[in-house]
């Protein structure tokens, strides 16, 4: 099969539902995440009959925005969408006081890919009158017009098997960003724009970074150690940079939405935060972008295709917890002082569902074993588990774990 054709209509968002309950919860919705994910389509196609739009790109309207941010809403009727909201931070003291002089709920909806910036005016001016969503790329449940807005959690029975709705190897490689689902665009031409409007536009305002190239050396080192354990010292070497400079750029790609760092789990919570992380990209077609794999073949017979293809599992269970605005601290990894280790763990309250990533069609006997070691956690217990694989149809894999394949996710 090949990559996914142009669609002709709107793909539906999982988020869709979550953004209508928090709408009816808050006075504000911020709405955050990477370029190019969608955010601005999604809220136009969702509210365009209902809610007033503008955005910050417009250079009239900034200019407004920052001179005169009372006559900016006057002009402005509510309910109202205001995109790219970062370049403007006087409008965040001037939406205090308009939604505190109105009970009505939901009737502003920021948006933009700025966390920095974003959240500094949020905690400033809007802490307790705002509600706030991470937008992610498209997930394999939206392609299939699966737009259940629930957190992925390993299922007790084994669930029906869908088909799955693209090539898995060549939508791993082409990338999950909207734009990207019309086969004719350039791919590469895409990303190459997409990282140029980031290195130029995002980075620029967010830290003053004297060397885009090394900025853009370190995006390719990061890429060469998608789900894997990170090291600065190592990041730092390869980018030709320090490492106090390798941590601060690493928190600006978390910021921007660009990648992920998964913490490990330690039943002792005071030593959580001592141990080392692991970093994933949330969207694997800019991965082999940066890592130049440049066909679906290559990538998967590739040295490579062992790590990205847990990235791309991670990113799906990641984008499930986004949509429904559950909590991404209640996901972890596991490894232990004799190096054992488990690839996610899912927490439910004192309860953890472990999650064993394999790119194998047919998991070998022992992949569950190590999901035994929970056991042995004082006051835990060890949930329902899965092993989520290319396997075409789901079937129970061992007592209390299910194999799946990873479009069911």
């Amino acid at each position: 099969m090949s990559a996914p054709s142009h669609p002709t209509h709107y793909i539906p968002r999982a988020m869709e539902r979550t953004l209508d309950r928090m709408l009816g919860q808050g006075k504000v919705v911020l709405l955050t995440g990477a370029r190019q994910v969608g955010k601005t389509t999604m809220l136009r196609q969702r509210f365009g009959a209902r809610f007033g739009y503008v955005t910050l790109d417009d250079m009239q309207q900034l200019a407004l925005a920052r001179q005169d941010a009372a006559l900016f809403f006057q002009s402005h009727q509510l309910p109202l969408i205001i995109d790219e909201v970062q370049r403007a931070p006087e409008l965040f003291s001037a939406v205090k006081l308009l939604v505190d002089a109105d009970r009505a709920k939901g009737q502003v909806v920021l948006t933009g890919s700025q966390t920095y910036h974003l959240m500094k005016g949020v905690s400033e001016s809007l802490a307790g009158r705002i509600r706030i969503l991470e937008m992610p790329g498209l997930s394999l449940r939206e392609l299939r017009g699966d737009v259940a807005h629930t957190a992925f959690i390993p299922p007790a029975e084994v669930p029906a098997a869908p088909p799955c709705p693209v090539d898995l190897w060549a939508h791993i490689q082409r990338g999950s960003l909207p734009e990207l689902q019309d086969a004719s665009m350039d791919r590469d031409a895409f990303y190459s724009d997409y990282i140029r409007a980031y290195l130029e536009r995002d980075v620029r305002e967010l830290v003053r970074v004297h060397d885009e190239i090394r900025f853009y050396n370190f995006m390719v080192a990061c890429a060469a150690r998608t789900a894997q354990l990170v090291n600065f010292s190592d990041l730092a070497a390869t980018a030709d940079i320090d490492q106090k400079t390798a941590k601060a750029w690493l928190s600006i790609l978390q910021a921007s939405g660009i990648v992920h760092v998964l913490q490990p789990f330690s039943a002792n919570i005071s030593k959580r935060v001592a141990k080392t992380p692991k970093l994933y990209f949330l969207d694997t077609g800019l991965v082999c972008h940066l890592a130049r794999w440049t066909s679906p073949e290559a990538l998967r017979h590739g040295a490579q295709a062992g790590h990205i293809f847990e990235t791309f599992v991670v990113s799906e269970i990641l984008k499930s917890h986004m949509n429904a605005k559950a909590s991404l601290r209640d996901i972890w990894f596991y490894r232990d002082s004799a190096k054992n280790e488990i690839d996610l763990l899912i927490q439910q309250g004192r309860v953890l569902h472990p999650v064993e990533i394999k790119m194998a069609a047919t998991p070998r006997s022992d992949a569950a074993d190590a999901f035994r070691l929970l056991d042995k956690l004082p006051d835990f217990a060890r949930g329902t588990g899965a092993i989520i694989c290319q396997t075409e149809t789901p079937c129970a894999f061992a007592r209390g774990v299910v194999a799946m394949p990873v479009w069911a996710v």
